[in-house]
């Protein structure tokens, strides 16, 4: 059937671009990807598809209502989520209104009371070591002492006054050596090291920085502080009914009744607000308990409502890529068509007409390519504001500059054909010679090229929005995404969904390209197989 339509040299070539799969079927998917960026408004929306109201029908999608159309007493924006919870939308009503598959909008700031953090408190038990200090003379014999029973074996200070320090923990040459500087009244840095007692138990002893005084110290005061405590916290979640969703430590069967009602006291107040931490007493030893809740802070993680997380003000990641989706490919296709006609226009006619004309216009083209396109952009911006119109313009100035240096060559091959000349004999005018002979044997460089520009022109729209000279916000775009990623480091899904998206839009659109050039490949056609 396209064989009526289609040349023979034409449907040779799009046979050999079928041939090549991996561009057939990038082809596809790339087509199915704009339909989808075309159609992002009845995926992802704020406002419902359709309601039906008192009888009557409203596709707010398309049309603006007025809040007294629903019953309201205001002629104001509607807020269709809240309506929809209202009375007159009950089930028994028959009012009803469809949202989208994701009924969140681009532009759509959600509250975090509506994000589901999870409905769990985590509550730690952090072990607090055990502290004293003990004041050594200088045969390392102990003289004064501040709760010294854990350390010492439960004994008081009576009792292990005037004993040797080492008798209950074996202290190394480094310490000993620190002690020394200090009793001989040099300077000494803080030190800290671990000592061992008979039952090989560990503590931390502990210096504090030492200057030079008018006269040597007596004592010398050291820190004990008990080791490996950080092995010893342990954690159990909670939910909103106070039981318990992991495992119970087993610290929890040893608590008071009284130390687990302040718990589950706690565990309750922290799903409101927040809570100071706690402390217990359990067999000696001295507990802090904290309470622990996932609070919403934006950016914020990917959720169930949520699949790909939300940005810095709160907007669905995945909506915004929708709209970034089609409005990158929009913006692709519109400047890649415009650079192509225009570069077309101004290389066929230095072509066709050689000479005096082609020469000046080639010295033109090479001032204008000199200037610098990055400063006209943020020039341009500030003066007239950015905007979606503005940017393709500016950026269509100064992108046909490459293909028309390809029209102009293709045209120049053919102005000395035997056709053109007898298109000239017989009187054609210029105008209709080249747009009828000309333009159609050199169409190759606009088709194989084709592909390739729309890589560039949307690379270009997302470093320019990474930059802040692209779109104005809040224009959904993955490079103000792929920005704010580089704000909040820790938001990986910032960095990933669009990045991916736009590895998958550029590479489809690359092995598309390939396929072309391919199947434009003279060297293919004039192989003999």
């Amino acid at each position: 059937m396209l064989g009526r339509w289609i040349d023979p040299i034409t449907r040779r070539r799009w046979q050999r671009f079928c041939r090549t799969r991996r561009a057939f079927y990038s082809l596809w998917a790339l087509v199915l990807l704009y339909v989808v960026g075309l159609c992002a408004n009845f995926l992802a929306n704020d406002k419902p598809l359709v309601v039906r109201y008192e009888g009557d029908w409203y596709f707010p999608v398309f049309f603006f209502y007025p809040g007294t159309d629903f019953g309201g007493e205001l002629s104001t924006r509607v807020d269709y989520k809240d309506l929809a919870q209202e009375a007159r939308f009950a089930d028994e009503s028959g009012n009803w209104m469809v949202f989208a598959p994701l009924p969140f909008g681009p532009h759509e700031n959600i509250p975090p009371a509506d994000i589901d953090a999870g409905q769990t408190i985590q509550v730690s038990f952090f072990r607090e070591p055990h502290v004293a200090s003990v004041d050594l003379n200088d045969e390392l014999e102990i003289r004064r002492a501040q709760s010294p029973e854990f350390f010492f074996g439960g004994s008081d200070l009576r009792e292990i006054r005037g004993t040797a320090f080492g008798d209950y923990w074996r202290v190394g040459d480094d310490f000993k050596q620190a002690v020394a500087r200090r009793f001989d009244n040099q300077p000494a840095g803080a030190i800290t090291v671990l000592a061992t007692n008979p039952s090989d138990e560990q503590v931390e002893l502990s210096l504090s920085p030492f200057e030079p005084r008018s006269r040597a110290p007596k004592i010398v005061r050291v820190l004990l502080r008990e080791a490996g405590v950080e092995g010893r916290n342990q954690e159990v979640s909670f939910n909103a009914a106070g039981e318990a969703v992991s495992e119970l430590p087993t610290l929890w069967q040893d608590l008071s009744e009284n130390d687990r009602q302040m718990v589950l006291a706690g565990v309750q107040d922290r799903f409101t607000g927040l809570v100071p931490d706690e402390r217990v007493s359990l067999g000696g030893a001295t507990y802090r308990v904290r309470f622990s809740r996932e609070d919403v802070a934006y950016p914020f993680r990917p959720t169930h409502e949520h699949p790909l997380g939300l940005d810095n003000a709160g907007r669905d990641v995945l909506a915004r890529i929708l709209y970034a989706l089609r409005i990158s490919l929009n913006f692709g296709f519109l400047l890649v068509i415009a650079t192509m006609v225009v570069g077309t226009i101004i290389g066929g006619v230095q072509g066709y007409s050689a000479g005096w004309l082609d020469l000046i216009g080639q010295r033109l083209i090479e001032i204008w390519e000199s200037l610098p396109f990055l400063y006209v952009i943020i020039l341009l911006g500030s003066v007239f504001g950015q905007s979606f119109g503005l940017l393709l313009l500016v950026y269509a100035l100064f992108n046909w500059i490459g293909i028309s240096y390809y029209m102009r060559g293709e045209f120049l091959k053919l102005r000395k054909q035997p056709f053109i000349e007898a298109a000239r004999v017989m009187g054609i005018p210029p105008v209709k010679i080249m747009w009828r002979h000309m333009l159609p044997n050199s169409l190759v460089p606009l088709i194989t090229f084709f592909p390739f520009s729309l890589v560039g022109a949307i690379s270009v729209l997302t470093a320019l929005d990474y930059l802040g000279f692209g779109l104005p916000p809040p224009t959904p775009s993955w490079g103000e995404l792929l920005s704010q990623a580089q704000e909040h480091p820790y938001a990986w899904w910032l960095i990933l969904y669009p990045a991916v998206a736009l590895f998958i839009v550029l590479l489809l659109t690359v092995f598309i390209g390939e396929g072309i050039r391919s199947a434009f490949d003279p060297r293919v056609a004039n192989r003999i197989e």
